[in-house]
């Protein structure tokens, strides 16, 4: 049965330092997954997305900078939100870190809370319908925390299942999602759905906007949208 939790990939062949990552990042809410070498990553990666990976440079098969390449060039992971973990604090190995693509980079030895606070921002800037701040289009403001939505700052209802919808459209306005994208953004891959379920979603989402459904718009032939204009 699939985790509810968010995971991290743990890409890292010391077990002491597995152990600690892997305390801190549960006790923050994630789950973690450890594998010991890239062979084992991109194995991993064939059966499951993890929402942020933590690449060890050296590793006993090869290099992490030869599998965040090819991450990187593999148009299906190339968005994966990698942190590079090195005993390298050279600027000129970071900089080549950042090169071959990865999102930021943290040097052994680290203290877990500063490892968990750029997890946190990374997702912040690559996935902000993670964010924990109120989220605001227009009339309409989404609290993540409180799972709250006001529009003209009047309360109002609506379900699980547009509340995220809502959630995920209003970190991204101005963009146009398909269904098929939205069912893989918002519920998942192992959400047993069919797109016309996202039609039935978008009609629920309007009707408990009430005065703000100008906000959710339909691009013929293409999906949805949130927008002012």
């Amino acid at each position: 049965m699939p985790s509810q939790h968010p995971t991290i990939l743990v890409v890292e062949d010391e077990r002491a330092i597995v152990e600690l990552v892997s305390f801190a990042l549960k006790a923050a809410g994630w789950e973690v997954v450890a594998v010991h070498n890239t062979a084992g990553a991109w194995q991993y990666l064939q059966q499951q997305r993890p929402q942020v990976m933590l690449l060890d440079w050296m590793l006993p098969d090869q290099s992490g900078l030869r599998l965040l390449s090819r991450i990187r060039s593999d148009r299906q992971f190339n968005s994966l939100p990698v942190i590079m973990l090195t005993a390298k604090s050279m600027e000129e190995d970071k900089v080549a870190g950042l090169d071959h693509g990865a999102d930021d980079y943290i040097t052994k030895p680290f203290s877990p809370r500063e490892l968990v606070a750029r997890i946190k921002a990374l997702i912040r800037r690559k996935e902000p319908e993670h964010a924990e701040l109120e989220m605001r289009l227009g009339p309409v403001a989404l609290d993540p925390v409180s799972f709250r939505v006001k529009v003209d700052d009047q309360p109002i209802e609506m379900g699980h299942a547009e509340f995220k919808l809502l959630k995920f459209l209003i970190a991204h306005p101005e963009r146009v999602f398909s269904r098929s994208q939205l069912l893989d953004k918002v519920w998942g891959d192992h959400a047993v759905l069919e797109e016309r379920t996202v039609d039935v979603h978008v009609l629920r989402l309007r009707k408990a906007l009430g005065n703000a459904d100008y906000l959710v718009k339909t691009v013929r032939s293409v999906g949805y949208m949130l927008s002012e204009k």
